[in-house]
């Protein structure tokens, strides 16, 4: 079931909000109970890993302060390295068993094992570190184990960032799981986030997916140059709309639900270096990775070469995290390369050359979206030659869906990219707009974007989720 369902829209959303609302003492047992429901309607029996997984986690967080509190350090870190295990062994099994059984072959070893038969947890990776995080943070005696299972299990699987993030800490809401308090400013403001998250997805992901999809399915050598990049240049705001709209969409329902989730997204197309932009695209699991493994593995504290070595290594598990195919592996040493590079060439441009650090920037993800996106390497090294080729290409199907409409959606895309809308809302609208008239056209302008959203979904079966397999 994924936000952009009018099943979701329509039934679920509103039962939960309404029943949320007339609730007290029972809120969360409620929403466990309805977190477990969504995630059991798409996965079925795999909803008894979850259930499973908040037993374990639970087991481990109470063992974990049980010999801190008797001073046995040696068997508090055992339930640490056995805690985080346990997680990983989920996650391994589900999501790599088939990929590494894969790699072995090349080795002459073979296994009479099917590994296509494993069927992949929606969210695993998702939730698999919020786990691991809340174990780390309670031997940091960071936050205290939680005793009651009802709450931790709340944590575990609540259904607003269950599938695709943001990765939530449980310092972070901890006290938000036992009291919180649902406001009508909160409500208003997380029902905007929703609207405005699902604009994103279903007015501008989608319409430019068709593209990309058409243009991927074609051999690369069919491909031309201007296709090449109309594709990777739709793929570069498709993702970004697809993700950071469903974190729009998981922050606003959190909202009117009485969560406060932390910003995923700040406008990560206009950095001007890859460090730059990690600090601004997907914000919960750069930060995932900085607190929970590049410090301490030794961050930037052991010299310039064990500096490298922990930035490749981070960016080595950043790209197997999103899958496991050599593709991703590669997009994540890809961006860690340019990472070394920028450590070891600084320039200052001018000014009035600043331009330049965005266009370096914009190329390098770009063609990264490449690997990201490919299905094959041997794909992605075929599809970024065509984007520095002039050949004119054999295939043209795609430009069927380039019409009068998608090119204004593309530019509302690269527009909406960027905070140029804010700047010039709040610089020039909103200052000549007394409240009054502030307030209707706001509540219009959210009326409009998501009816239109709703007419978008009735019409259109195309309603793909980008990071649904991750």
């Amino acid at each position: 079931m994924v936000f952009s369902s009018t099943l979701f829209l329509f039934i679920f959303l509103n039962v939960v909000l309404i029943v949320n609302f007339l609730l007290k003492e029972l809120r969360n047992i409620f929403l466990l109970i309805a977190s477990l429901f969504f995630y059991a309607w798409g996965e079925h029996a795999l909803v008894f890993i979850m259930i499973s997984s908040i037993c374990f986690n639970y087991t481990f967080g109470l063992l974990i302060e049980h010999f801190q509190n008797n001073e046995q350090e040696s068997q508090t870190k055992m339930m640490l390295f056995a805690g985080i295990a346990a997680n990983l062994s989920i996650l391994i099994y589900y999501k790599y068993f088939g990929f590494i059984l894969e790699n072995i072959s090349f080795l002459g070893l073979n296994f009479n094992f099917n590994a296509a038969s494993i069927a992949l947890p929606v969210g695993v990776s998702f939730f698999t570190f919020q786990n691991i995080s809340y174990l780390i943070d309670v031997y940091r005696k960071t936050v205290k184990p939680q005793k009651n299972l009802v709450h931790l299990g709340l944590y575990i699987s609540l259904f607003p960032q269950l599938i695709a993030g943001p990765i939530v800490r449980y310092v972070d809401i901890c006290k938000e799981i036992k009291h919180r308090v649902i406001t009508k400013s909160l409500f208003v403001e997380g029902l905007i986030r929703f609207i405005r998250g699902m604009g994103k997805k279903v007015l501008i992901a989608n319409n430019l997916g068709l593209i990309v999809d058409k243009t991927f399915a074609a051999p690369t050598d069919e491909i031309g140059f201007v296709l090449a990049w109309l594709a990777i240049i739709c793929y570069s705001l498709q993702i970004y709309f697809d993700f950071s709209g469903y974190s729009d969409m998981a922050i606003g329902i959190g909202k009117m639900l009485g969560f406060n989730f932390k910003e995923n997204f700040n406008y990560p197309y206009i950095a001007t270096s890859v460090k730059e932009f990690w600090r601004r695209w997907h914000i919960s699991l750069s930060t995932w990775f900085r607190d929970y493994l590049y410090i301490p593995l030794g961050g930037n504290r052991k010299g310039n070469f064990r500096t490298y070595v922990n930035l490749l290594i981070v960016f080595f598990i950043t790209g197997i995290w999103h899958g496991a195919s050599w593709n991703f592996i590669v997009w994540g040493l890809f961006h860690g390369t340019f990472l070394l590079i920028e450590r070891n060439v600084s320039f200052s441009l001018p000014k009035n050359l600043k331009f330049l650090s965005r266009i370096y920037l914009l190329l390098v993800v770009m063609i990264s979206w490449v690997l990201f996106r490919a299905e094959t390497l041997e794909y992605a090294i075929g599809y970024i030659k065509q984007l520095f080729t002039f050949a004119p290409g054999t295939y043209h199907y795609p430009f069927v869906y380039v019409n009068n409409y998608s090119i204004f959606i593309l530019c509302l895309g690269i527009l909406f990219a960027t905070p140029l809308r804010k700047y010039l809302s709040e610089r020039f609208f909103i200052p000549r707009m007394n409240s009054g008239v502030l307030l209707t056209t706001k509540f219009l302008f959210y009326i409009l974007l998501f009816s239109f959203s709703i007419l978008e979904l009735s019409q259109s079966t195309y309603n793909p989720f980008i990071y649904y397999r991750f």
